[in-house]
């Protein structure tokens, strides 16, 4: 729609379809309203998205549910999200709304390492990641799959380096040695939702 732009990282089907993309709403524009047939989730990156329901500032993780409905709306500042589209199971019907700029951090879960827990359905697991720099996390498997957003700063493994605005995915039971250097980093971080069969 005029003043709304998606970059498709990933998508199964037709225009309709399971999709990963980053959507950019310009100043001031609209999208019509439309209801959520698969589930919508999405974290806002920058500016400050709205709908009918209230606004959600840069930091809010929102998961809107199979069946569920709105009509976004976007003031002056314009707003970039990183959105996932029919990717819910449809026992999963919790609507789930996380300002995590203003929510306090749980205790480091080890060395380096701080998560915010953001969502868990079963296997599936949606954490913000705050990775101090210079910290290794060292090698590791993913059972059931791992997909990564970078959202600020860098990491690396034995591919290559990361930096603010990368989105990774991880087969299941991939591996791989992980670490940052001096700028650290802060991920969204989805697991457990990505199984072989």
């Amino acid at each position: 729609m005029p003043g709304v732009e998606r970059m498709m990282l990933d998508r199964i089907g037709d225009e309709v379809a399971r999709a990963t993309s980053l959507v950019r709403y310009a100043p001031n524009s609209s999208f019509s309203s439309h209801v959520h047939g698969g589930g919508e989730e999405f974290f806002v990156l920058e500016g400050e998205f709205a709908d009918e329901h209230r606004t959600y500032p840069a930091g809010t993780y929102v998961r809107n549910p199979i069946g569920t409905a709105h009509t976004p709306r976007v003031g002056e500042q314009g707003c970039v999200l990183f959105v996932k589209l029919h990717q819910f199971d449809k026992d999963d019907d919790a609507p789930v709304v996380v300002d995590t700029c203003n929510t306090e951090w749980p205790a480091p879960y080890a060395p380096g390492f701080e998560l915010m827990p953001l969502h868990r359905f079963r296997d599936e697991s949606v954490d913000l990641v705050r990775w101090a720099p210079n910290t290794p996390y060292g090698e590791h498997k993913h059972p059931l799959g791992e997909e990564i957003f970078v959202i600020e700063g860098c990491f690396y493994d034995e591919y290559g380096a990361y930096p603010a605005g990368s989105w990774v995915r991880y087969p299941d039971r991939s591996s791989h040695n992980d670490f940052t250097r001096g700028e650290g980093a802060l991920l969204y971080l989805k697991s457990g939702h990505l199984p072989a069969n």
